[in-house]
């Protein structure tokens, strides 16, 4: 089974799927409506899932079934036949940066065989990341976020102030923010777009070596596909507000609160992950339009054989 939903064919429709979701994004970057820029994306990405010869089913989408148009929880999606597969999704990453005409926006989704991805509530998530070459057990959310960067720093052989952690510019994070600079480590701090921050830890070129706060739960088990196939360690913890999302997580199977998971219990099984850059990034460049062609910057990772690949289209306009 899963040799047939990783065959190259498939990892290609992968990409196809977000260009076209980033594509129906870009035509509202910079015109002030999240909304609007998230719905096309949500229409489009779906169009192009419907068209494909899956039986899939999104675990991690834009909320449950009583959401939608949104890609709901739950939400069959594929023509029914060729492989089962559990689809994670987030059409548009950084409505706000879309919106604004601010960098890091992204397509992103990840699928693996069905039942192979936790099937995360809409809930927020404690979260910890770093990229591969580590020791196993590097970081623990148990620990202060001082603590983890000392231990990082120590496995790379250099001081804590050598280390760069990326953190959500959120008032939440503010006691992480200081435990980080107690030991003199640099932060970088972003707006929005963590599924691209925990991205950020795997990939030399950006200087991040951790990625440490509180986000969204669906966005940290597509980040957690990128990691499986690209090498790194996260753990996550879900953090339940109230009563009812202790119930949503209740009717999804979850029982177990404080259960810190770890990147192998998030995604289960080799997977396939996809992002195209909306707005241009540290990872991605956006789309952009030249000379009668629109054109994109796609990543996409098949953890079964451990390879990366860029892809850049063009097509006419």
């Amino acid at each position: 089974m899963s040799s047939e939903i990783l065959d190259r064919g498939l990892v290609m429709d992968a990409v196809r799927v977000t260009e076209i979701a980033a594509i129906a994004a870009w035509k509202l970057v910079g015109r002030g409506d999240e909304m609007a820029a998230d719905q096309a994306a949500v229409d489009a990405m779906r169009t192009a899932l419907n068209d494909l010869n899956i039986d899939g089913e999104i675990v991690i989408g834009e909320g449950e079934r009583d959401e939608a148009p949104m890609l709901y929880i739950g939400e069959k999606v594929g023509k029914g036949k060729g492989p089962k597969i559990d689809i994670a999704l987030d059409p548009l990453e950084g409505t706000t940066l879309t919106a604004k005409a601010m960098a890091n926006a992204l397509s992103v989704m990840a699928w693996a065989p069905k039942g192979t991805l936790l099937n995360a509530p809409d809930t927020y998530m404690d979260k910890i990341a770093c990229g591969p070459g580590y020791p196993r057990g590097i970081i623990d959310l148990d620990k202060t976020p001082a603590q983890n960067v000392e231990a990082l720093a120590g496995a790379k052989g250099v001081d804590a102030s050598e280390i760069t952690v990326c953190i959500l510019d959120r008032p939440r994070h503010a006691e992480i923010i200081a435990s980080v600079r107690s030991v003199g480590a640099r932060i970088y701090l972003i707006t929005d777009g963590d599924v691209a921050g925990v991205m950020n830890t795997a990939d030399p070129s950006t200087g991040v070596d951790l990625y440490v706060g509180q986000g969204g739960a669906p966005e940290g088990v597509l980040a957690c596909a990128a990691l499986k196939c690209v090498g790194g360690q996260f753990q996550g913890r879900l953090v339940f507000r109230n009563a009812d999302e202790k119930a949503r997580a209740k009717r999804i199977g979850i029982t177990d609160f404080d259960r810190k998971y770890d990147l192998h219990e998030m995604v289960r099984a080799d997977a396939i992950f996809a992002a195209t850059g909306v707005t241009n990034g540290a990872l991605l460049d956006g789309v952009h339009y030249e000379d009668g062609f629109v054109h994109t910057h796609t990543i996409v990772m098949n953890s079964a054989t451990q390879t990366v690949r860029e892809v850049r289209m063009k097509r006419p306009v």
